[in-house]
């Protein structure tokens, strides 16, 4: 099974991670939010192993058929469980927890447990890495629809990150121009197509996101292809690139070690 066309957004976050997880050696990994196991795979084919932990049973299987090489290999799997379970003192340790537009989903509390337990959860030296939605000022129906409690700023992540315990590597902005210049028609369709989202509880919205699928803003017909790949979108990364600190940015990338 292939990647489905992504959205540019998405495209351009890969291409960022690809670059800093090529500095790193390849390890055991464990993915929170894993969803349908778009960011499984791209550890997996740089050479790691892992575990991708998930609340949609939907989604978790899609991430199984998509990545079901390295499945019947052993070197990933998933679990249709809460990742606040699993118990720190009886778990095998992680090289590298990662969540990709996952912080955002939980409310003060849980935002200061996530960390407490990717600590727990992380060998020594052990790496974590967030891409997170930015820019408060772009609250907007995809927030609302996808049961998001915040969008961040750097000085809030930063001081989260450095409260709880952990050295930062980096702590970008990403996806700017490309992701400012498609916001509008983005809010347009997510609107029209799942406006009755809005009205389902705080706790239900994430668990659906997983699976939603909006056409022409999540997915696309397979002839974007040609228009929607990584090589199409490199002067786009380039841009990214060149703007990290702009404080419109609408992604941050954290990447961090407990210390």
């Amino acid at each position: 099974m292939q990647l489905p066309v992504l959205p540019p957004g998405t495209i351009l976050q890969h291409l960022y991670l690809k670059e800093r997880l090529r500095r790193i050696k390849p390890g055991y990994f464990l993915e929170v939010g894993c969803g349908r196991g778009y960011v499984s795979k791209v550890l997996l084919d740089l050479g790691w192993y892992g575990i991708g932990y998930d609340l949609n049973p939907k989604s978790l299987d899609y991430a199984l058929s998509l990545n079901h090489t390295a499945v019947s290999t052993g070197r990933f799997r998933v679990k249709n469980q809460n990742f606040f379970n699993i118990e720190g003192s009886s778990s095998p340790k992680f090289d590298l927890i990662i969540s990709c537009m996952v912080l955002e989903h939980f409310n003060d509390d849980e935002e200061l447990a996530y960390f407490e337990q990717v600590k727990n959860l992380l060998t020594f030296n052990g790496r974590t890495i967030l891409p997170v939605p930015s820019c408060p000022n772009y609250w907007g129906w995809e927030d609302e629809i996808a049961g998001h409690y915040r969008r961040y700023t750097s000085g809030y992540l930063k001081a989260i990150l450095e409260s709880s315990g952990y050295k930062i590597d980096e702590l970008i902005g990403l996806t700017y121009p490309l992701s400012n210049w498609l916001y509008p028609i983005s809010e347009l369709l997510v609107k029209q197509s799942e406006g009755h989202m809005k009205y389902k509880s705080m706790q239900e919205r994430p668990r659906l996101s997983g699976s939603r699928d909006v056409h022409f803003k999540t997915t696309f017909p397979s002839v974007m292809k040609f228009f929607l790949n990584e090589v199409t979108m490199y002067p786009f990364h380039i841009l990214q690139k060149m703007n990290k600190h702009n404080p419109n940015c609408l992604v941050l990338y954290a990447e961090a070690t407990k210390s």
